[in-house]
């Protein structure tokens, strides 16, 4: 029988997955896979500035085309700044298989150069992680790995490769089947249960749709919408549910939570029957848990047995898939006139409807609602702060349009190789992404990736010279002390009177032409359009759009700290 290296091996199972695209960053510990991946040409090898912009890039890719993300580092720092991502990517259920280099076995436990345990560290944020110790299993842990990430409820799965492991001639076989004892992720639909709900939603006078990132995550919007328009029921979303149903549709009545809208949050609270699908139920949705949805009782449908009654208790727990969930409930549902709940759930629209206070000055709705003129097919993805709110709040999401952010561990620095990954998973979309002026700086050297990839990503910078989120608790909770929020400040923790600040580092305009790309820099809403106009134009560099916003703009409605979903502070 023939053999082969490990290392030829890891290169074939990649092409028997599927594999065409992985981010790597090399390594001592990797350099023999990284000779193998230049021997052939059927794998696409994108070369990251950073492992953490590595690992993003991966996971957005893997968020945007359906398959799973494929990340490739060396052993010690290399493995470890993939920590952020790998946390980022389980938080939002993200399918990634993470290759770490490592010292060979015998040095493995006495502190060898650039040797970690990165599978004890990542244990409690990877949905799995092995060390390869023999040959012989090589093969078969590969196999298992793609399927633990892509199954059940998706999430990333680490496989750290000792060099002289990989080195070693054994059969060149892959498996073709996997059969894990113990892992059998549950995807079918307990009937009764079901039936049990919808006879519940039928009976509801008041009843609601919560659809979570679950919906989109399984790729069910558009049977989610079937059974919306079939049953009349309204629909609230949280921010990583955005888009399982158009934005438009006249059921949808907004996100829910911290920063939801005014009639989401009172149609949670006064709804009879709250139906779940594919949410966690996390803080940043619910308020204080003991008045959250009051009134109702509650339906919950989520891949994960675990995310079920953990922070609210259910009425009916359903564990399935939220695709093969929502297309049972085609069969079942119907429809029924609820005209007093809708014309209410209107008035709560007519009464705080979504928007921002006009003023003279451009602002982030001017923005973000030339983006939804200007681009009818797009991926969005968005850094994590205040322009993340607003950009959940106000982008248009339809069947051609979709919107990616760090959800759950809410991850600054995500946005611009983010928006990498997805525009090299679909080289014919369009790709923006919605940034501030911090975490846009987290990982700006991939500038030199998306230069070199030939990337034309439409990069837009909300510079407000603060960290505005934090800034915002500052002015509405801490008495205006904007301790380490001014990206002006430098040495002056304390402005003193009198005193200059400096001149705001970088110059985001140079620095982007510093790299071979185009900078644009906004400050007045007329030039908004041109600029969009203007960077359309660039089919193979990436554009930064530098929109120079005013710090005192806030994001509304806002959940109080420690308040309930009705303690909402509105833009007044």
């Amino acid at each position: 029988m023939r053999q082969i290296t490990g290392n030829k091996l890891l290169v074939k199972a990649l092409k028997e997955e599927g594999v065409d695209t992985i981010f790597g960053y090399p390594g001592a510990c990797t350099i023999d896979i990284s000779d193998e991946l230049y021997k052939q040409k059927d794998i696409r090898v994108i070369l990251p500035r950073h492992e953490q912009a590595l690992v993003h890039e991966a996971d957005a890719y893997a968020r945007t085309t359906g398959k799973v993300g494929v990340c490739l580092v060396t052993s010690g720092p290399g493995a470890t700044n993939l920590v952020t991502g790998l946390a980022t990517a389980n938080y939002d259920s993200v399918p990634l298989v993470c290759f770490t280099g490592q010292v060979a076995k015998h040095l493995i436990g006495n502190d060898a150069f650039q040797e970690v345990d990165i599978v004890g560290i990542t244990r409690s944020i990877t949905k799995y992680g092995v060390t390869v110790r023999n040959r012989e299993d090589l093969g078969r842990i590969i196999k298992e790995a793609f399927y633990i990430a892509r199954t059940g409820r998706p999430g990333p799965v680490l496989i750290d490769l000792p060099k002289d492991v990989m080195g070693e001639l054994g059969s060149a076989e892959y498996p073709s089947e996997v059969n894990i004892r113990g892992y059998k992720p549950n995807t079918n639909v307990h009937v009764g249960q079901l039936k049990r709900a919808i006879k519940m939603l039928h009976k509801a006078k008041r009843p609601l749709f919560l659809a979570g990132g679950g919906v989109n995550i399984a790729h069910a919007n558009e049977s989610f919408r079937e059974v919306v328009e079939k049953t009349e029921v309204p629909v609230v979303t949280t921010i990583m549910g955005r888009g399982a149903i158009p934005t438009n549709h006249p059921l949808f009545v907004g996100n829910l939570g911290m920063h939801g809208t005014y009639a989401a949050n009172m149609a949670v609270n006064e709804c009879d029957l709250l139906f779940s699908i594919g949410a966690r139920f996390n803080d940043r949705i619910t308020g204080k848990l003991h008045a959250f949805a009051p009134k109702a009782q509650i339906v919950h449908i989520d891949i994960d047995t675990a995310s079920i009654s953990r922070n609210i208790h259910v009425d009916v727990p359903i564990v399935a898939d939220a695709k093969e969930a929502v297309l049972k409930m085609k069969e079942y549902v119907e429809g029924c006139k609820r005209e007093a709940w809708l014309k209410q759930i209107a008035s709560w629209k007519e009464e705080h409807p979504l928007k921002m206070k006009k003023r003279a000055v451009m602002g982030p709705q001017d923005i973000i609602e030339e983006i939804n003129r200007q681009f009818k097919e797009a991926i969005i993805v968005t850094d994590v702060g205040q322009h993340q709110m607003f950009a959940s709040q106000y982008v248009e999401i339809t069947k051609k349009k979709q919107i990616i952010m760090s959800g759950g561990l809410g991850t600054m620095g995500y946005g611009f190789p983010g928006a990498i990954g997805a525009q090299i998973g679909n080289p014919k979309t369009p790709v923006i992404a919605i940034s501030g002026d911090g975490g846009m700086q987290m990982n700006i050297q991939e500038f030199a990736t998306a230069v070199l990839e030939e990337l034309p990503l439409i990069l837009c910078v909300f510079n407000n010279e603060y960290l505005g989120m934090v800034r915002q608790w500052q002015k509405l909770f801490y008495g205006k002390r904007y301790g380490m929020t001014n990206l002006r400040s430098g040495a002056l923790f304390r402005r003193t009177e009198g005193q200059e600040m400096p001149a705001y580092t970088p110059d985001f305009v140079k620095l982007a032409e510093s790299y071979g790309a185009k900078g644009i820099r906004v400050t007045k809403r007329e030039e908004i359009k041109a600029a969009f106009e203007e960077a359309k134009k660039n089919t193979k560099l990436p554009t930064l759009i530098e929109f120079i916003i005013d710090p005192e703009e806030m994001v509304y409605p806002m959940i109080q700290p420690g308040g309930t979903l009705k303690d909402m502070i509105m833009d007044c």
